[in-house]
């Protein structure tokens, strides 16, 4: 539900601080998983999320976004739809399941089974979409589906041959949360979901899919924003032509002894300010289709593979510890993360922001007694024995990220002030189905709408001041609702559609050669085509 939330939610909420001068906001979920191409179990992970839906609240998010990476085996990734259709079923049962889990009485809890939690007269969310490209896909559940709008989808593969085994996916949607007084409340929101390359030494590699993100990731297609725009001109141009034509010839009225020089120079000015025009109007549009579209919040979450070490460790190499004795405790360790140094030098993640990591390295576990298959008949609460394995360094591979608020919204002062609070940001638990860790960004998101939050055209300074005038010169010279860090690929949408074609050709391939299911089909067809060929021989 809509909330009225002035506190940093970093704390327990205090009830006696509520202001009604406190801006709307969103209570937003982000998860990031990588399933490892395994089911998971939807009891286990319910227990774990319901932790993470309790997290300094008690009331549910109003919408979970899921990020997965490796959802399926490569086959039904590639082919997805039906195929998909079992892996993404049970964390909609999980999600169901874990809010029946965190609304129960405490004492209640134990008789609420993974049955009874999704049964349809009490499921507490909605799946509104889900959409992937290869291995990485995107859930988005509502509580109430209805507030959500105009909702778009984009993808873009940077795999092998530019397929999806490694890609991103996103959704853009209005969320209304209907009127408060007289005014709306509503905002746009956009999510990424994202798998980088994998290895230590593929630093260079990692960020370079996150530009093809930037550049091909667009929830429209860019050659067909570019030819509409051609079109435009072109019945425009004659009316600046005549333009042109009309104020070079008055000037030539006037000062017919200026005739040559001045009809030029005011055909050439005009003319120069008419595509500059268009120019601008483009830029414009195609900013709009972007990940970074002005008017919108963005969340980027997914496994982004960045490590703390660009080679393999040695053998008897210094591995992060979880006991806080120890001189080789985690948080030392996190000074040698790709991602925070390779954000701060302006390599990738432009304009994003991350929360303070407290938690432990979420990659790469090893699973004491096996990985389980993702069956119920594993023990909901036991905590799962792992170890690091020893051929990979324990790494925070897996991220929420967020585009944080630009300053000339942050005017107010106090309460007032619109800001993203961060509830929490934390790994759960280790499961048997990965040798990853979920991570989830719990937030408040101020419920402001898309023409505030895009950039004017000229403002004042935030507070004033020279100082903060400065500092907002230098926030909207890097910010990327500002100015793009790269240019926007006209033919993205061409070259993922042909990338498709060989995901359904490689992925059919693959089922049909590589698993039980396929092997039945084949020998259907293979029975079939025997059985017909003896009738055609005998009629």
């Amino acid at each position: 539900m809509t909330t009225l939330l002035p506190v940093d939610r970093d704390d327990e909420p205090d009830s006696a601080s509520t202001s009604s001068m406190s801006p709307s906001t969103l209570d937003l979920l982000v998860l990031t998983f990588n399933c490892a191409k395994n089911l998971i179990n939807p009891g286990v992970f319910a227990t774990h999320l319901a932790s993470a839906f309790g997290h300094n609240a008690t009331e549910l998010p109003d919408l979970v976004v899921f990020s997965l990476q490796e959802i399926a085996p490569l086959s039904q990734a590639f082919i997805g739809d039906y195929f998909l259709n079992p892996y993404v079923a049970r964390f909609d049962e999980a999600i169901n399941l874990a809010a029946a889990l965190q609304q129960q009485p405490q004492q209640d809890v134990v008789s609420v089974t993974p049955t009874e939690g999704g049964t349809s007269n009490e499921r507490r969310y909605t799946l509104a979409r889900a959409h992937n490209v290869g291995y990485t896909a995107i859930l988005l559940f509502a509580r109430d589906p209805a507030r959500i709008r105009d909702l778009q989808e984009a993808e873009v593969g940077f795999g092998a041959a530019e397929m999806g085994n490694k890609g991103a996916v996103g959704l853009r949607a209005l969320y209304d949360a209907g009127k408060e007084g007289d005014e709306a409340q509503t905002t746009e929101l956009t999510f990424v979901a994202t798998h980088l390359a994998a290895m230590e030494w593929n630093l260079p590699r990692r960020n370079a899919n996150w530009a093809a993100i930037m550049r091909g990731l667009t929830f429209d297609n860019p050659e067909a924003v570019v030819q509409r725009m051609r079109g435009r001109e072109g019945t425009s141009s004659s009316s600046s032509a005549a333009a042109a034509a009309a104020a070079a010839g008055s000037s030539s009225e006037d000062e017919a002894d200026d005739e040559g020089q001045g009809e030029e120079s005011e055909r050439h000015r005009l003319l120069h300010d008419h595509h500059h025009r268009r120019h601008l109007e483009l830029q414009r549009q195609l900013h709009d289709i972007s990940v970074f579209k002005p008017s919108s919040h963005l969340f980027v979450a997914g496994d982004l593979n960045y490590r703390i070490s660009t080679v393999s460790p040695e053998p008897n190499a210094a591995f992060p510890s979880l006991d806080p004795a120890s001189e080789h405790y985690y948080p030392t360790f996190f000074p040698l993360d790709q991602l925070t140094r390779e954000r701060a030098a302006g390599r990738t993640m432009h304009g994003l922001t991350e929360h303070e990591v407290r938690f432990p390295p979420t990659y790469k576990y090893d699973i004491q007694g096996g990985h389980h298959d993702g069956g119920d008949d594993e023990d909901d609460d036991a905590p799962v024995p792992w170890t690091f394995a020893p051929h990979r360094y324990p790494s925070w591979t897996d991220r929420v990220l967020y585009l944080d608020l630009p300053p000339w919204v942050k005017t107010g002062d106090g309460d007032a002030t619109p800001r993203m609070r961060v509830r929490g940001y934390d790994a759960l638990p280790v499961v048997r189905t990965s040798d990853h860790r979920a991570v989830f960004l719990r937030v408040d998101v101020p419920l402001i709408p898309p023409s505030r939050l895009a950039p004017p055209e000229t403002r004042s300074p935030v507070r004033g001041s020279e100082d903060s005038a400065d500092a907002d010169a230098t926030v909207r010279a890097t910010d990327p609702r500002v100015r793009l860090p790269v240019e926007i690929d006209p033919e993205a949408w061409e070259r993922r559609k042909a990338a498709r074609q060989k995901e359904k050709l490689l992925g059919w391939s693959m089922f049909l050669w590589s698993t039980r299911e396929g092997a039945l089909v084949l020998a259907t067809l293979l029975v079939a085509g025997v059985g017909g060929y003896w009738m055609y021989k005998w009629a």
